[in-house]
């Protein structure tokens, strides 16, 4: 089964977009996705709607963050980003009429909602501006400053 990182993949480039001075090509930002520049650009829009990001046209263009990291949280970014599913998991639905069935979807919706209210508070709690200190603080460990193209290296 495959996951859904589109959220902690956004999180991640939003995150080295503040430690960026200028702009930044979504040519740029989908070699650190690893994925199409056609697809940052369709993610980074919803993100500009919010006012999260804002783009520069022209020779020099690219994405800046636009916003106050310690106003913005991770639930504000799910949002911006469409609120994708959560679960991967999910009801049968092969037999409606069946009262097994019914009886455990019954169950099993009311442990969904439950477990998507309390990620959706977690994520309403931390902010960027939370991620980026946690970075700063790993960044210090190591003892390093920060340069993008060497910022995976192990």
């Amino acid at each position: 089964m495959r996951r859904d990182s589109k959220l902690s993949g956004v999180l991640h480039v939003l995150l080295h977009m503040a430690e960026i001075e200028g702009p930044v090509t979504s040519e740029f930002l989908a070699g650190v996705m690893q994925t199409n520049p056609v697809v940052v650009r369709r993610i980074m829009a919803g993100l500009r709607d919010r006012g999260y990001v804002r783009s520069e046209k022209g020779h020099g263009g690219g994405w800046r963050i636009a916003c106050n990291l310690r106003a913005v949280t991770l639930r504000d970014v799910y949002e911006a980003l469409g609120a994708p599913e959560i679960f991967a998991m999910g009801n049968r639905s092969e037999a409606p009429g069946c009262l097994v069935e019914q009886a455990v979807n019954a169950a099993m919706d009311e442990s969904f909602r439950e477990a998507e209210a309390l990620l959706m508070t977690q994520l309403g709690r931390i902010t960027l501006a939370a991620l980026s200190a946690d970075f700063h603080a790993r960044l210090a460990a190591r003892g390093g400053d920060f340069n993008l193209e060497t910022a995976h290296a192990v």
